[in-house]
This record gives C-alpha cells, sequence and structure tokens, in this order.
C-alpha cells in the first residue's frame, strides 16, 4: 500500500510565498513522476506542474516563473514552492505519484492554501 501526504497549506497574505511538501511512504516499487495539482471551490482541478525521476521539470504555462517544484530523493520527498501568491492561488493543492509513465497515481488528500489578507 502507498501513502501520498501533502503538508505545508495554510493561510498567506497575498505577494507571499509558502513552500508545500509532498511525502510518500510504503510499498512503492519506484517514483517516475510526482505531479501537483491544485482545485478552487466550484472549479476544474488545475495541473501545475511535474518532475520526473530524472530530475526534470515540466510546468503548465500559467504557473511557469512563479511556482518551482523541487525534491529530496532519499527522503521521499517532493516540494511545491508558490511564490507571490494573490487570493486567485486559493485552492487545495495535491501532489500524485505515479511508478511509470502509463501507471495509475497515487493521490493524496491535499492540503489547503488560503491567500488573504
Amino acid at each position: 500500500q502507498v501513502q501520498v501526504a501533502e503538508s505545508g497549506g495554510g493561510l498567506v497574505q497575498p505577494g507571499g510565498s509558502l513552500r508545500l511538501s509532498c511525502v510518500v511512504s510504503g510499498n512503492i516499487f519506484k517514483t517516475y513522476a510526482v505531479t501537483w495539482n491544485r482545485q478552487a471551490p466550484g472549479e476544474p482541478r488545475e495541473l501545475l506542474g511535474t518532475i520526473y525521476n530524472n530530475g526534470m521539470t515540466d510546468y503548465a504555462a500559467p504557473w511557469k516563473g512563479r511556482f518551482t517544484i523541487s525534491r529530496d530523493g532519499p527522503a521521499k520527498k517532493w516540494y511545491l514552492q508558490m511564490s507571490n501568491l494573490s487570493p486567485e492561488d486559493t485552492a487545495v493543492y495535491s501532489c500524485n505519484v505515479r511508478e511509470c509513465h502509463n501507471c495509475p497515481p497515487y493521490w493524496g488528500q491535499g492540503t489547503q492554501v488560503t491567500v488573504s489578507s
């Protein structure tokens, strides 16, 4: 069984920064890719970006340059660094993990990020 858990969410002021964490535990064969997503109330889920096991990253255009995904491989931890946040960034942020390109993802429960003054 594989568990995925996000943390680091909370309340942040507009213009602020926040770093979210994604931890994977359990019986996972390998981590091919970790993808960060978010979903605001009443909105569809948005894909933010992916980091692959070779360290390469791929960001969706709207967040390129403002969001950064990184990893701590030995710790099986992945991070989403967000900067210059605005109220429009308020959402539940979640990560998913895939063992291979076409493997179904394991999802975490998400962590709430609220941007407000």
